[in-house]
């Protein structure tokens, strides 16, 4: 099968050795996206605006990539507070609640920066 690497010129894809998302088949990995746009944190103590962004994003990705976010068969959640999982499920069933993925949302101590409340991955199967 062929394998397609979509990148976002993101300093860290090439220092780290990573893609945003890779297609294989009718597959998409999406990496874990955190809430960026032009270098900046968006949504700061924001956890609800936080996953909007970050869903964005992998929607965005999910399109260069050959897919849609109507693709996404699963979605997991890191946290860096649990209590936050009310406005990020919020967030999350308002890109979703037609989809419905299968999900899983964990506290994770830290993520690599402290603005950086959460982190989701996908997977997609474009049919």
């Amino acid at each position: 099968m062929k394998r397609k690497n979509i990148t976002t010129g993101a300093p860290w894809e090439k220092k780290v050795g990573y893609s945003r998302a890779v297609r294989i088949g009718n597959t998409i990995e999406v990496s874990g996206t955190v809430a960026i746009k032009d270098n900046v944190v968006v949504g700061v103590n924001d956890p609800y605006l936080q996953t909007k962004r970050i869903l964005e994003i992998i929607d965005n990705v999910l399109q260069q990539a050959g897919g849609s976010i109507n693709d996404v068969i699963r979605t997991r959640i890191f946290v860096t507070n649990i209590n936050d999982w009310e406005e990020v499920g919020r967030a999350h069933g308002e890109i979703f609640q037609h989809i419905m993925p299968a999900t899983t949302m964990v506290e994770v101590s830290k993520l690599i920066s402290d603005e950086f409340l959460l982190e989701i991955e996908a997977t997609a199967v474009v049919t």
